[in-house]
């Protein structure tokens, strides 16, 4: 396993890291593939208080009882469900994340919170308090970093300059190379890191059958995850395929997976030793479809 640090901190995180929201509701399944992915040489797992209203965060906390110390938890928080359970609003307020904070703490059964991110965010939010809120936390030692969850570019340009994020969580993959004109260099020059989610797109990059995704169409989808199967072989599968292009971009410090089954760990963890893509191979990749780009929140 490769470990990288993120941006200005002194986390260092494996390159594939757990996306949790995948984990279901069977905790004794959940600390398998949690115990399967810290023996793999995963140290990173993200979950939110959003996910399955908390649950999440107390399932994954159970997993890591007796391990804590050799893990990196993130968690997220901005999102506050309606108390009928009906949905759930933006709440990027000051007390409402320095009430969040607590509940996580006790959910995940753990005195800190290793980065703590901001689920979302605009620019009509406090922003200065929401950032209060966070160094505040970082002070009393309860989160020792945080960051946003984004792909808002004007939140991330904002976030960047004005506070002491040290990464920005983002979809990014073959089929969504957004951030590479807005975000990457921006983040890359002020030594914040990427965290990536969606590196295959929902699948569609290896082998889900094809569907419109963002601003392409069936048949462009069909030619991504063609490229991506062309480069695949004995020693990288379609998903380490996909997953390489990632991770090779210098901006990106990490790709956060969700993983259902033993299988899925094992397939993300083979992506780790799989044969890196040559300078050729992500240039024909990159050259397959005209790159998208942000048209909103610029």
């Amino acid at each position: 396993m490769q470990y990288h640090q993120l941006g200005k901190s002194d986390l260092h995180i494996s390159e594939i890291s757990y996306g949790c929201m995948s984990l279901g509701r069977d905790d004794a399944d959940n600390a398998r593939l949690v115990h399967q992915a810290m023996d793999g040489g995963i140290n990173f797992f993200d979950t939110a208080d959003l996910y399955d209203h908390g649950q999440n965060e107390i399932s994954l906390g159970k997993a890591l009882q007796g391990r804590r110390q050799n893990v990196i938890i993130a968690s997220k928080a901005g999102n506050q469900w309606r108390p009928d359970g009906s949905g759930w609003d933006w709440n990027p307020r000051r007390e409402y994340i320095l009430s969040c904070v607590e509940e996580s703490l006790r959910r995940l059964n753990t005195d800190y919170i290793d980065l703590y991110q901001l689920h979302g965010g605009t620019l009509e939010d406090p922003t200065d308090e929401t950032i209060s809120a966070f160094e505040t936390l970082q002070q009393q030692g309860k989160i020792r970093y945080y960051g946003i969850s984004s792909i808002r570019p004007n939140v991330v340009r904002t976030f960047a300059e004005r506070s002491n994020i040290v990464s920005v969580m983002m979809q990014y993959s073959l089929l969504d190379r957004r951030p590479e004109e807005s975000c990457f260099p921006l983040l890359e020059q002020r030594n914040i890191g990427v965290l990536v989610r969606g590196a295959v797109a929902k699948g569609l990059l290896i082998g889900k059958t094809p569907a419109p995704y963002l601003n392409y169409n069936e048949a462009e989808v069909t030619k991504a995850a063609a490229a991506i199967q062309q480069l695949s072989g004995a020693g990288r599968s379609a998903a380490a395929t996909a997953l390489r292009y990632v991770l090779q971009q210098p901006a990106v410090t990490a790709a956060v997976v969700g993983m259902r089954t033993a299988q899925q760990v094992q397939d993300a963890l083979a992506a780790v030793r799989a044969t890196p893509l040559t300078a050729a191979e992500i240039q024909q990749l990159r050259q397959v479809l005209p790159a998208n780009l942000y048209e909103q929140h610029r």
